[in-house]
């Protein structure tokens, strides 16, 4: 394929989903209560406190514990709603760079990452979670510091949802770039759609074991690992 930019997602197709909804989740669950009491001061953590206050129909009142039980619910749906997601970032933020936390990629990932970085394609994320935590999760890895292979990040907040067409529209602008000159990378086939519907090149990526590995992602081609796919200027 041939391409100035590789945009990918990271639950599924980069790491396990277990890295997110085991070990991730895990870890920000019980820190989300005393992050919200300790960062009182933090315009971010106001902000999305109050967000998650009006969409999960709380008084403005409504204490830690109720946002807590609202975050919660929505970590036990797996919903990407944007003050939860920032939340998790700030604390996973500071869980990789307090070293309780590394990122684990499928073998395949980072030597292709490196082969297309030094090849001159520029590498871009788009993931539900939020930049802050796409940062830190590349920061400390099984592979080292990935962080200086990435030119651009997107999440749904800058971007939009992943599933709508118009969220690649935002992020082709952003990258300066044309969508036949942009591959995206996903294990989730409607994502593969939006993109595609916004005039990317897409590819499907079918994870033995994973949530979507046995999905029809026609008319996507579709790799196993990156070791089946050579992207090129």
């Amino acid at each position: 394929m041939n391409a100035d930019w590789v945009v990918l997602d990271i639950e599924g197709t980069l790491t396990a989903t277990s890295q997110v909804h085991v070990v991730l989740y895990d870890y920000a669950r019980p820190r989300l209560g005393p992050w919200i009491d300790a960062h009182g001061d933090d315009p971010v953590v106001v902000a999305a406190v109050a967000q998650i206050r009006e969409l999960g129909d709380l008084p403005p009142a409504a204490g830690t514990a109720e946002v807590v039980a609202v975050l919660h619910g929505w970590m036990d749906a797996d919903q990407k709603i944007a003050p939860l997601k920032t939340l998790q970032g700030l604390i996973w933020e500071k869980g990789y760079a307090d070293g309780d936390l590394t990122t684990e990629f499928f073998p395949d990932v980072a030597p292709k990452l490196r082969q297309w970085h030094s090849s001159g394609v520029r590498l871009a994320v788009f993931s539900s979670g939020s930049v802050a935590g796409q940062v830190a999760s590349f920061s400390r890895t099984t592979d080292g510091d990935l962080t200086p292979l990435f030119s651009k990040h997107f999440d749904t907040v800058n971007a939009g949802p992943k599933r709508e067409a118009p969220s690649y529209r935002t992020i082709a602008a952003g990258l300066d770039a044309t969508g036949p000159r942009i591959v995206f990378f996903s294990d989730v086939p409607a994502e593969l759609d939006a993109a595609r519907a916004a005039g990317w090149q897409t590819v499907g990526v079918a994870r033995s074991g994973e949530p979507f590995g046995d999905a029809d992602f026609e008319p996507h081609p579709t790799i196993g690992t990156f070791d089946a796919v050579e992207v090129s200027l």
